[in-house]
């Protein structure tokens, strides 16, 4: 492994050269010796290797290497197959759906310098006209599979304190996670609680990592000076699916199970899933009294069952 630099940037491809090209230009001017990329192809098997090496042949844009993958085992994996290139003292793992506002790797970077205590630090997510996402939230928990499933103001407001999402701040903030869609790390934690959880394969990887940061004693902060748009969505089916009701993947109820069997143990696991059944039934009948959609998930009722013993097995890799 080469010298130790500032900051590596991994950014993950899986069938989004275009894109990946895209946010690679958006940061380009923000780059240096001491600030790299590394592009993860995730054994895309489509393409996107011959587009993305004609566009680094052609373009040759300074302080960018390039790795292929053998096998796609998810965005965990890829994104620690990334950290192990290069020694760095910060990592920033960025979604190849996203673009890099001006100044927005100095900011994360002063960010780090200025809070030794943080672990984990989020730039403000945005849409490209700049309105705010959602990026920053509590952890997942049974009450909050209620909360979700019911969909309900009465219930949101009664249990509010385990309502998942936060309001976007105006100013730096502390909070239980935030999306790694883009998300810095410091060497320390990675050096401390070791790489991503590579039994998630897409989704919960992000909850889980913070919270082994935030059980090990690191904070997780926010700070919306450091602008990223993330087009959301672009990466991945699964938000297009979600809107949609349509069936999930399996490995998105895989990763669910995983989740709450490795921090609140099977009975956890156990109750989360019933207290999204109470949730589902109340939405439901509302849903029939209203003579409107269920807004439950095609397969769900049945998804969140047959996949409650995921955590047992090894995950295929």
């Amino acid at each position: 492994m080469s010298e130790e630099i500032e900051l590596l940037v991994v950014v993950i491809n899986y069938k989004t050269p275009g894109l990946v090209v895209d946010c690679i230009n958006s940061m380009q001017e923000q780059l240096s010796e001491q600030r790299r990329v590394v592009i993860i192809d995730n054994f895309s098997n489509d393409g996107s290797v011959e587009a993305l090496r004609a566009w680094l042949a052609d373009a040759q844009p300074p302080y960018v290497e390039f790795v292929e993958s053998p096998t796609n085992s998810g965005f965990s994996a890829g994104n620690n197959l990334g950290i192990r290139t290069r020694k760095a003292q910060y990592y920033l793992l960025t979604n190849s759906d996203t673009l890099i506002r001006p100044g927005a790797i100095e900011q994360l970077v002063e960010t780090a310098k200025q809070h030794p205590e943080a672990g984990l630090i989020g730039p403000r997510l945005e849409w490209p006209d700049a309105t705010p996402q959602i990026s920053c939230f509590r952890f997942h928990s049974p009450i909050s599979e209620l909360i979700a499933a019911a969909n309900t103001a009465a219930i949101t407001r009664i249990f509010h304190r385990w309502f998942v999402p936060v309001d976007v701040k105006d100013e730096l903030a502390e909070y239980e996670w935030v999306s790694f869609a883009c998300v810095l790390l410091r060497k320390e934690v990675v050096e401390q609680i070791g790489l991503m959880d590579e039994d998630y394969f897409l989704y919960y990887e992000d909850v889980d990592y913070s919270r082994m940061a935030y059980d090990a004693g690191w904070k997780v902060i926010n700070n919306p000076a450091a602008r990223v748009v993330h087009l959301r969505g672009g990466s991945s089916d699964v938000k297009a699916n979600q809107i949609k009701k349509s069936r999930q993947p399996r490995f998105v109820w895989e990763s669910r199970s995983r989740y709450f069997a490795k921090h609140y143990g099977h009975a956890g696991l156990l109750l989360a899933n019933l207290l999204w059944v109470m949730g589902a039934c109340l939405v439901t009948v509302r849903a029939w009294v209203s003579s409107k959609n269920s807004p439950i998930l095609q397969g769900q009722w049945r998804d969140i069952w047959t996949n409650f013993f995921a955590p047992l097995k090894p995950r295929e890799k």
